[in-house]
């Protein structure tokens, strides 16, 4: 079986990535563009040790659940646009309870709940390639530069000043140009941005693209040093973190255009609400705190919170956040693993709830281990990836804790990925 042949498919469910499996020959193949119950004509991309990767090239019977994917699915991720929204959800448990199951070896005795978002519009963060005067993600597999905004993940604001700026860099003739961050704030009145500079560029050339940014910086990929463009490239997020309709004051964060912090303008506040819910009362460790999302939003309800960020650029906002938090909030600038290890976690732990909100990654095996050896008697897991989820699943499993449950969100409609919340106790 080489690349470019075409075979006719039953397609069987669906797999991690956004792909669905099918088997030919007892061959495991993974599709783009199907849906479980279709019968696709699909031609080979490539092939790997046990797999093969394919695209669907004619649907020979149809899903209930398709439909027009409204733009390039292979742009920016944007893998299961030809899928129902409803279906789409569904099709995300599947995927999360096959990994609890295969990797894990933790089958889920229940369906999670899964919380919807609308489709459009809700992106808060984005990295963009550039070749030339175009700006846009990749194409799934190449380097070719496709429209951001003809997903429709930014909101209209970003994809404006998307268009502006394409427009500016052809209008000036300027190069050297590698790559844009963007950022906003949940409501979109902010807008940063950070620039990516190839070798030799002059920095100060790119300063007219601050137009319709709250602030503008930008590195040169052989320096170490940002330079600050215009303004501040930080935005500030006011998020409602009661209940729905209740009258507590907002949580103010401030970030750096560079900063980590969750995608999705619909569901940040939502994920909060969840995660405070899951902590009971008593002191708080927040390991790979960012800004302060979930650590700064329990110390707004008084509660004793140690937050650890080891990135530089999110731990100075989050030392910056804590600031005027009292003398019950501590921050910790070192990585996860130096602090998992320390007296002071030991001292902590006893009493403590942990959450940890790790890189697509998973906990490192060195901080698992001295997490699991300091046996904190309840532990929040936020996490971007089903897989790695599930595998550290299995060793807190085996280190002696229990999941009590499990809830998704779906950050990224249209997408093949999903935020997962597990809440674990110590039962042995």
């Amino acid at each position: 079986m080489n690349p470019g042949t075409q075979l006719t498919l039953d397609i069987e469910k669906p797999a991690g990535g956004g792909r669905m499996l099918s088997r030919h020959e007892g061959r495991v193949i993974l599709v783009a563009g199907a849906i479980p119950g279709e019968r696709v004509a699909v031609r080979i991309e490539r092939v790997a040790k046990g797999v093969t990767f394919a695209e669907t090239v004619d649907v020979l019977s149809a899903s209930p659940d398709r439909r027009l994917p409204g733009s390039d699915p292979k742009c920016g991720g944007d893998v299961l646009a030809h899928i129902d929204y409803g279906a789409q959800l569904r099709i995300k448990t599947e995927i999360v309870h096959d990994a609890f199951s295969r990797i894990g070896r933790l089958p889920l005795t229940e369906v999670p709940a899964i919380v919807p978002s609308p489709p459009h519009g809700y992106r808060l963060r984005a990295r963009f390639h550039v070749d030339g005067s175009r700006i846009g993600f990749y194409r799934e597999g190449t380097h070719q530069i496709c429209d951001a905004g003809a997903t429709r993940q930014l909101s209209e604001g970003a994809s404006e000043w998307i268009a502006s700026a394409s427009q500016l860099l052809r209008d000036a003739g300027l190069s050297g140009l590698a790559a844009v961050e963007l950022t906003e704030n949940v409501s979109g009145s902010e807008r940063a941005c950070h620039l990516e500079l190839h070798r030799g560029a002059t920095a100060r050339a790119f300063a007219p693209l601050a137009g319709g940014l709250t602030g503008l910086s930008a590195r040169l990929s052989d320096a170490a040093d940002v330079v600050t463009l215009d303004g501040t490239a930080t935005v500030t997020d006011h998020l409602p973190i009661g209940e729905a309709g209740g009258g507590d004051q907002p949580l103010v964060l401030r970030r750096d255009v560079r900063s980590f912090f969750q995608g999705n303008r619909f569901l940040v506040s939502p994920l909060v609400r969840h995660v405070l819910a899951a902590v009971p009362a008593g002191p708080v460790v927040d390991l790979y705190a960012g800004v302060g999302l979930f650590g700064l939003s329990l110390a707004s309800r008084g509660r004793e919170v140690t937050l650890v960020e080891g990135d530089p650029v999110s731990g100075a906002d989050l030392r910056r956040n804590a600031g005027e938090a009292g003398p019950h909030v501590s921050v910790e600038n070192r990585s996860v693993e130096s602090f998992v290890g320390s007296r002071r976690f030991s001292r902590l732990v006893p009493e403590a709830t942990v959450i940890v909100d790790p890189p697509r990654t998973g906990l490192s095996p060195e901080a698992l281990s001295s997490l699991t050896a300091a046996a904190p008697p309840r532990l929040v897991y936020v996490s971007c990836d089903p897989a790695t989820l599930a595998r550290d699943s299995r060793r807190l499993a085996d280190a002696g804790y229990g999941l009590s449950t499990l809830t998704l969100f779906d950050m990224f409609p249209n997408t093949a990925h999903i935020e997962s919340v597990a809440l674990f106790g110590r039962v042995t």
